[in-house]
């Protein structure tokens, strides 16, 4: 998952910007946990008005349609994530290091929650799968960014000789459904998913020669 570009503007004085900054701030901070509880099919502007006590109209003027909130929240949900776990692992040594410290992250992303109803990606992807159209197409970037992340650290795992050959693709698909799955049994209150999770990846990590 690539990291978002930095965005580096000129603060701004202009106080009407700066409230539709912090407005906006507020309504996809709210519009991801309803996601991640309801799906983005339960997102809508009257929920995020009644929920945050802000306008219904001012929620609209910022966004428009719901399908734009629907992306905005996608993408603010993005950035949360890898604020909270691609970011923090990118401190660790590259390759069998590196997943252990992605799923260290993720383990807490996870467990806290995060989101109100745990993983964001999770709880959507289903939901769109067969639903063509931007919402669906920008779940699914995000969702093969992850797994790209998660191969990258197999790949140089195995590029570098530290552990034993595998299918880099084929593996990270599997550690990102055994997510999905460790995902649903926290939501149940299975918290002997981590150590599964833990035990399955390392099955995985076994050290070359």
């Amino acid at each position: 998952m690539a990291l978002p570009r930095e965005r580096k503007q000129a603060p701004t004085t202009d106080k009407r910007l700066l409230r539709g900054a912090r407005t906006r701030q507020i309504v996809l901070r709210q519009a991801v946990d309803i996601a991640s509880l309801e799906g983005l099919d339960g997102v809508s502007f009257g929920l995020l008005a009644t929920d945050t006590g802000l306008s219904k109209a001012g929620i609209q003027t910022l966004f428009k349609t719901k399908e734009a909130l629907q992306l905005a929240t996608v993408e603010y949900a993005r950035e949360m994530f890898i604020d909270a776990v691609i970011r923090p692992a990118r401190s660790a040594p590259r390759g069998a290091a590196g997943l252990r410290a992605l799923l260290d992250r993720w383990v807490v992303y996870a467990q806290g929650p995060l989101f109100a109803g745990g993983c964001f990606r999770s709880a959507n992807l289903a939901e769109f799968d067969s639903k063509p159209g931007p919402v669906r197409d920008a779940l699914f970037r995000d969702q093969q960014e992850w797994v790209e992340v998660i191969a990258a650290e197999l790949r140089h795992a195995v590029s570098s000789g530290e552990i034993r050959e595998l299918d880099v693709d084929l593996t990270a698909f599997q550690i990102d459904a055994l997510l999905c799955a460790a995902n649903t049994a926290l939501r149940f209150g299975d918290d002997s998913a981590v150590a599964k999770v833990r035990r399955i990846v390392e099955g995985f990590l076994t050290p070359a020669g």
